[in-house]
């Protein structure tokens, strides 16, 4: 399974997700047609711009509770000081995307950031 996790300030837009998605995946030399799952903490899922990048990238998108982040919280590359200071968690990106890639899940790097997203692409056997 092969998961994109996303870390986005609030009003992003579909476009910017979008856009880091496709950054990520292309960093790691991955087609867009692999990606099966977008995924992000909880609150940002509700935002109307994540499910729209994730339709446009035709792949499912889960949320995750702040207490699945602080699960794998020790696996993740990447230290956000914002994320930390306002929700707990060192990661939402990263984090994001080890807890839906489930079972011996790892990340395929550092996170990739433009100025208002991030995205983190892990691979695993799923929840």
């Amino acid at each position: 399974m092969i998961v994109a996790g996303v870390g986005f300030r609030r009003g992003a837009s579909a476009d910017e997700i979008e856009k880091v998605v496709r950054l990520a995946l292309g960093v790691f030399e991955l087609p867009a047609e692999r990606l099966e799952v977008l995924a992000t903490e909880s609150e940002k899922a509700a935002e109307p711009a994540f499910a729209e990048a994730a339709h446009r990238l035709s792949a499912k998108m889960t949320a995750c509770t702040v207490e699945d982040l602080d699960r794998v919280a020790g696996q993740v590359l990447t230290l956000s000081k914002l994320v930390l200071e306002s929700k707990g968690v060192p990661s939402i990106a990263e984090a994001s995307a080890l807890v839906v890639a489930g079972r011996n899940a790892r990340l395929l790097g550092t996170r990739v950031a433009t100025a208002l997203a991030t995205c983190a692409v892990a691979i695993g056997d799923g929840r």
